[in-house]
């Protein structure tokens, strides 16, 4: 299994539930992909049957068992995949019989703050957080018109005061989120704007806003900021693996397969007409790539799919 977001600790604990033994492979120091490390705080909504859960609690218990079940390796990017018969060398180091691909949007990187920042103040800045009482009593900045700003943001007014700072009047995440963040008085909203200048004055963040389609610019100041412009995710290096690509993704075959057999993507990764990327459907795919697996490695076997089929 590469990847260790949602999508790949599901499909480990199925194959589980078949006996087959997996190894977990993440690039990161933690387990638990983007939805840890970027909103951990946040509920899980597109899963009918976890709502009401954060992704932090999700992660949780998709690992409650794993480490009895699979063996994980963190920080341990794949970079060597070698084709050897019927299975395949993962760098020099472990031969298994299939693979699953499930590293999301790929390697990801955050888009820096774009003013030049002195090297005292940087720590200043963030990219991500997983602790809003952390910032409790402060005067947060968050920059950032998506989702992840407005989820930031509303998180954040829980503890802190909140400026939320995007360089358009119109916001790309859900105005829901928007009319939330206008209702809430410990809430200021700065449309449309963009950071120019930056400097460590009396202990405080002092940057200098300038007024789109205007020379005029206000210096505002805080305790720390959150930036939120989005992350340049990367997935080619999948192409040295023989693996082909459809623009960001890996086309698959209605068994989850890639071009290479043996080899299966599955997730955000996966592109296919008519996918939604959401981590429910993660989870179904998961459960077709593992079923296809098992038919062959065992072709002689009956395989009980589903507690019905009983």
């Amino acid at each position: 299994m590469i990847g260790a977001g949602p999508v790949g600790l599901f499909a480990a604990n199925y194959a589980h539930l078949h006996n087959l033994k997996t190894v977990i492979f993440d690039s990161m120091e933690e387990i638990g992909g983007q939805p840890k490390m970027l909103y951990p705080f946040k509920d899980i909504t597109d899963i009918p049957v976890f709502n009401h859960i954060t992704a932090d609690e999700l992660i949780e218990r998709l690992t409650s068992e794993l480490t009895e079940k699979a063996k994980i390796e963190t920080n341990h990017r794949v970079n060597e995949i070698e084709k050897n018969e019927d299975s395949f060398i993962i760098d020099n180091e472990y031969l298994v019989k299939s693979i699953i691909i499930a590293t999301g949007a790929g390697a990801f990187k955050p888009k820096k703050f774009p003013v030049k920042i002195a090297p005292e103040a940087e720590k200043r800045v963030h990219y991500f957080f997983k602790d809003p009482e952390s910032f409790a009593g402060q005067t947060i900045g968050v920059f950032g018109g998506g989702d992840s700003a407005l989820d930031w943001a509303q998180e954040l007014a829980k503890e802190a005061n909140v400026i939320l700072v995007h360089r358009r009047s119109e916001f790309r995440g859900m105005q829901s989120s928007v009319e939330n963040l206008r209702s809430l008085k410990n809430v200021e909203i700065l449309t449309p704007y963009l950071p120019k200048t930056a400097e460590l004055v009396d202990n405080k963040l002092k940057l200098g806003l300038k007024k789109m389609a205007s020379s005029e610019i206000e210096y505002h100041e805080f305790d720390q900021i959150v930036v939120a412009y989005g992350f340049r995710a990367d997935n080619r290096f999948v192409k040295k693996w023989g693996i082909e690509l459809n623009g960001a993704g890996i086309n698959v075959s209605r068994t989850m397969e890639t071009n290479i057999s043996g080899i299966y993507a599955i997730g955000d990764i996966a592109t296919y007409e008519g996918r939604v990327p959401v981590i429910g459907v993660g989870f179904g795919e998961a459960q077709i790539a593992i079923t296809d697996i098992m038919r062959r490695l065992f072709p002689e076997k009956t395989l009980t799919i589903h507690s019905t089929s009983m």
